[in-house]
């Protein structure tokens, strides 16, 4: 795949990326809508300032989807494909490592003036739904999409741990914006469940925003402090 996506043009990768990043949007979004179906919560329309910033943050996207394959094709990013344990490994690795940099980063935007000039704009939704995985500032949206690149390029990952790291970060992304907690009290009191990042402790972030900084999990919140159950 990589290797036919290397003799396209670049209008045609565009396209190409585009069509990838508003599918995956697509696909969260229908995956939060059934959630909220099932769970038979009342489900808020998205208004059409939403909407736009979810489009553009799409656009973003692309572009970092695109700086991304440029690395690969000019070797400063390098991937495995090996299918054997390295996959574990590499998937834990990452989703451990980026929930890291992703907790260190969102604390310290909230801990400066940048909270005020970019981050509000993601808090303005203190009850969020599903398409607010997707509000974010232009500002921020390149941020972490820069972080995800200077990881990747840091060390070289199995392509299908990748695959399913990324997997996961929608899942959880989807999960934190529901607005409901479809987890039951008891379930969330259980190892692994009390340590990975739940929808109702991303939603306390929401209500309050100096608490539960952690992304996938709250090991790094509990480690420093800032976690609220």
């Amino acid at each position: 795949m990589l290797k036919f996506l290397a003799t396209l043009s670049s209008i045609n990768l565009w396209m190409i990326f585009l069509a990838e990043n508003l599918l995956v949007t697509a696909l969260a979004l229908l995956f939060g809508w059934l959630t909220l179906k099932i769970s038979k919560k009342p489900i808020k329309p998205a208004s059409r300032n939403e909407v736009l910033i979810c489009l553009l943050t799409n656009v973003i996207n692309t572009v970092i989807t695109y700086a991304g394959f440029w690395l690969f094709k000019h070797g400063y990013l390098h991937v495995t494909f090996e299918i054997n344990w390295a996959i574990v490994f590499d998937f834990i690795l990452l989703f451990l490592l980026i929930d890291l940099a992703m907790f260190v980063f969102h604390y310290m935007i909230h801990h400066s003036a940048v909270y005020k000039v970019v981050h509000r704009f993601h808090h303005h939704y203190t009850d969020p739904i599903p398409i607010d995985l997707f509000v974010l500032h232009p500002i921020e949206t390149i941020g972490f999409g820069s972080l995800w690149l200077i990881i990747l390029a840091l060390y070289g990952f199995n392509f299908y741990a990748v695959l399913i790291y990324l997997t996961a970060n929608l899942f959880f992304g989807i999960m934190g914006h529901l607005g409901i907690e479809p987890v039951p009290a008891s379930v969330r009191k259980m190892a692994p469940f009390k340590y990975l990042g739940t929808p109702s402790f991303h939603h306390r972030h929401h209500l309050e925003i100096d608490f539960n900084f952690g992304f996938y999990t709250n090991i790094w919140d509990r480690l420093f402090k800032t976690y609220k159950p």
